[in-house]
This record gives structure tokens, sequence and C-alpha cells, in this order.
């Protein structure tokens, strides 16, 4: 009976139900030609002193103890990113604890000792977690950029970007995890710069169509001016806002698609060549700043709607603006 009475109680401590423990009893209990059942005692306390992953389990029943290991697993992470923080429970990250085996070696401990708490990692969900971390976070670098305010340029302000280092981040969690810390934990990153900003945005270019001029400068500074021709009315240099696309030295010329120019031939690079020796080709098509061996039409609106720069100047201007270069064309 004595024999069955113990086993009642490790099955009890091991978590096994009350009913199913009495019939293990019942079953082991055998009189001269009777069985009889006994109750199971209740459960034998842990060894004084034991812990679990630090928690002080020693002198508790074993359900006592689980519910104080469970309740400091489920203790909520905390991450932070920039001033930003975010919560979640360790099922969330991919967390989950083996209360079982731990409850089963603090059974047997020798007093005082100190029981491990194994942590098992859903790698699915530990993954899902940081995804959403990351779209959550992560923001894309931001080049300045140029407007007028007036016949001036101004520059927007660039921003940072920032990326979430995804796999150091899953290390980290996973550390958190083994040793059962959470947090705050600074979540990893890496700093995504602009590629243009106020300080190095280079060349802004701002053709004013009435006055035959074009001011070039250097982000929102002044930088030069020259004088330019611009379309005739009837071939009119478009107003707006554009971007440099092409850059050509000793350009071909090559007749456009429009009625002044059908049957025309293409004109090899030389003296001859409309386009000078350089073109700079805007975010409209056929439109664009070359050089012009006709530098007696500077000044006036001869052309077929593209800025024409006296060569020196053009080829000047050509080695200072890239693919990119802000280019607005306005009526004054």
């Amino acid at each position: 009976m004595r024999r069955a009475l113990v086993v009642a109680a490790l099955l009890a401590a091991f978590g096994v139900p009350l009913a199913y423990a009495q019939e293990v009893t019942a079953a082991g209990e055998t009189t001269t030609g009777a069985t009889t059942t006994a109750e199971a005692p209740p459960p034998s306390p842990l060894p004084d002193g034991v812990t679990i992953a630090g928690v002080p389990v020693g002198g508790l029943t074993p359900d006592e103890a689980r519910a104080a290991v469970r309740a400091f697993f489920a203790r909520p992470f905390t991450f932070t990113f920039r001033g930003h923080v975010k919560r979640t429970t360790p099922w969330w990250v991919g967390g989950s604890a083996d209360v079982a085996t731990a409850l089963a070696n603090a059974a047997v401990a020798s007093p005082g000792q100190a029981v491990d708490l194994r942590v098992h990692v859903n790698v699915t969900r530990l993954r899902a977690f940081v995804n959403r971390l990351a779209r959550a976070w992560n923001r894309p670098a931001v080049s300045s950029t140029a407007r007028l305010s007036g016949l001036r340029p101004v520059l927007t302000r660039a921003r940072l970007g920032f990326k979430i280092r995804r796999y150091q981040t899953r290390l980290m969690i996973r550390g958190a995890l083994a040793s059962h810390a959470r947090g705050p934990l600074a979540v990893r990153y890496r700093t995504l710069r602009p590629r243009y900003t106020r300080s190095n945005f280079g060349a802004v270019i701002v053709v004013r169509r009435g006055s035959h001029r074009l001011y070039l400068y250097k982000g929102s500074h002044f930088w030069t001016t020259f004088g330019v021709a611009v379309g005739m009315p009837q071939y009119p240099t478009p107003l707006g806002s554009f971007t440099i696309v092409s850059k050509q030295r000793n350009p071909w010329w090559y007749q456009p698609a429009t009625a002044w120019a059908a049957g025309a031939s293409p004109i090899p690079p030389g003296p001859g060549n409309p386009l000078g020796t350089r073109w700079m080709g805007l975010s409209w098509g056929g439109i664009g700043i070359h050089g012009t061996p006709d530098s007696a039409s500077i000044g006036y609106s001869a052309s077929h709607g593209c800025v024409r720069m006296r060569i020196p100047e053009a080829e000047w201007l050509f080695e200072r603006v890239r693919i990119g270069t802000p280019v607005f064309i306005v009526s004054p």
C-alpha cells in the first residue's frame, strides 16, 4: 500500500490527473482476494531551496511551482527603436518553455539546486514577428529635392532612413529567450543616408524664358548666369520642372518628328552641327540645353524649343551638371 501511495504522489507531482493517479494506485494495491483503493496523499512539496530559472520553488507544490514558472516565463518583452516601444508576449516571438521537464527535474533535485528551464523557439513565428517590426519601423532615406520659391530654388531637408537588421534582431531575441531576459531590447538596425543633401546637392538650373537668361545655382545659392536663346513663338520652349536625363559629348543631330525637320538628314559632330559640342537632354521629348554655332541667336527666341548656349559656355556647364540635375523653365 505504501508503494502505491508513493506512485500516486509522484504522478500527481508530474501533473497527472488525480483520478488517473487513483486508478494506478488501485491497480497496484492487492490484498487476499480483494482490491482496495486509497486516496492520493497531497502532493509532496519540492525540495527546499530549489529554483527553476532563478524562480524559487522550494517548498511549493508542483501546481504552485508550475504556476510560478509559467508566470515568470510569460513576462512580456519590451523592444525599443529610436523612441518607439513595442511590448509583446514570448509566444509572439516564437518562444515556449518546457515547464514539465523543469518540474520533473526539480522534484528529484537536491536541496538548494538550480534547475534550468529549457526554451524552444518556433522559427516561423520568430521570423514573422521580426518581419512585422521591419514593416513598422523601416523607412527609406529621402534626398533633398529642389523647388522654386519665386524665381529662386530652395532645397527640402534630407531625411535619414533606417533598416531593421533582421538576422541580428532574431539572434538577439533567441539570446533573450535562452537567458529569460525581457529587455528593454534595442532592435538592431542600420542607418540609410540620403544620396543628396543640402550640402552636396549640386547644380540647379533656372531658365528665364522671357529674359533669355540661364541662371545656375549651387543648391539654393546663386552661382552664375548666361545668355541663351529659347524657342520661337511657334515652337516655344516648354515651361515647367524638368531634369537632365542625358548628356552627350560631340552629339549627332537627328531630325525630330516634326514638320519643320521633314526630309532633313542626320548631321555628324563637327563645326556645322546645330547642337554644338555638348547636349544636355531634358525630361521632355526632344528638348535640351546645347551649344550652338549660331552665337548671334543668343538673347532671342530663335530655336525650335531647345535652350541654346554659346559653345564654350555649354561645355563649361556640361562639366558641372549631372543626370538628375533639376531644370526649371519659367516665363519672366
